[in-house]
């Protein structure tokens, strides 16, 4: 969604001043979801120096946002990101490697809220062996 997307809709019977629409993050194209998907949306908070979740992959897209903190954040074939609160994220789910969602911070905790859109009897994460990051170690950007 782009910010001419961004409304308001004018209400004669509104006694005080109108709500505020702000564009966090847009999906230039958004992927594909699976057919009969579970939606489901989670937050998760991560102490101070979390590494957060091993190397794991979604069934499906999943949308998030930071709420508190920041987060480390990082895609297979992308340089790992961080994003502060206010920052929102997502990933296209599949066959691609989620390697890092962890805590920038090693005095406080950060949390993001994330939707998930997961395939039907499909666990929420899947993590990945040692042998496939082995087998992938070509398709991980980089690191300084």
């Amino acid at each position: 969604m782009s910010t001419e997307h961004a409304h308001h809709l004018d209400n004669p019977d509104a006694s005080g001043p109108p709500p505020r629409f702000e564009v966090v993050a847009t999906v230039p194209r958004a992927p594909q979801i699976p057919e009969n998907a579970e939606a489901m949306t989670i937050l998760v908070t991560l102490p101070p120096g979390s590494e957060g979740s091993p190397p794991h992959r979604h069934s499906g897209p999943a949308y998030g946002y930071v709420v508190e903190g920041e987060i480390v954040f990082e895609l297979e074939g992308e340089p790992p990101r961080v994003i502060k609160a206010g920052q929102g994220f997502w990933e296209p789910g599949g066959d691609v490697i989620h390697y890092q969602d962890g805590n920038n911070l090693a005095d406080a905790e950060s949390a993001f809220v994330v939707t998930m859109f997961c395939a039907p009897g499909q666990p929420m994460l899947v993590p990945v062996s040692a042998e496939e990051l082995e087998q992938r170690r070509d398709r991980r950007a980089p690191r300084p």
